[in-house]
């Protein structure tokens, strides 16, 4: 199953790749909303190859997972895997530079089902798809509206 969004940003590349890549900050969120993140790789500095193990609810059980930085390129690429026991799915945000103070996001989600009962999961998402595609693009728009404000406040801060 694939997804894709996209969405323009009323702030500078740099700022967006910079927001993208505080991986503390998505692990902070992540623990806030209720998901267990540890990471699991031993590297210094940030870049391709950090991993997570991750614990989440979902529809009443826990899921575990385990995400990679799969690739970062700066100011236009980040991909990020996922590995869990019934799907391997990939999220990939690739950035263009509009203006200097403008930057378009897509987002792109592809999931691929290893078992039957995900085969059969990924089947019933795919007749509700519009709606489906529709509440990504929702989340997409609200993700870049909070990175829009957070550039506001941090260039007010800077005047």
């Amino acid at each position: 199953m694939n997804l894709s969004a996209k969405y323009d940003i009323e702030a500078p590349v740099d700022f967006v790749y910079r927001e993208l890549t505080d991986f503390q900050a998505w692990e902070h969120t992540a623990m806030r909303r209720g998901a267990e993140v540890s990471r699991v790789d031993r590297r210094a500095t940030p870049g391709p190859g950090m991993e997570w193990q991750i614990a989440f609810p979902f529809r009443g059980k826990v899921r575990k997972a385990r995400l990679q930085l799969a690739a970062a390129k700066p100011t236009s690429h980040i991909t990020v895997g996922a590995v869990t026991k019934m799907v391997d799915g990939t999220l990939a945000f690739d950035l263009l530079d509009l203006a200097a103070n403008r930057t378009r996001v897509e987002v792109r989600m592809i999931a691929k089902p290893k078992t039957l009962a995900a085969r059969i999961y990924v089947q019933t998402l795919k007749l509700g798809r519009r709606k489906l595609e529709a509440n990504f693009a929702q989340k997409v728009a609200q993700f870049a509206v909070e990175m829009e404000d957070r550039h506001r406040r941090a260039s007010a801060k800077t005047v």
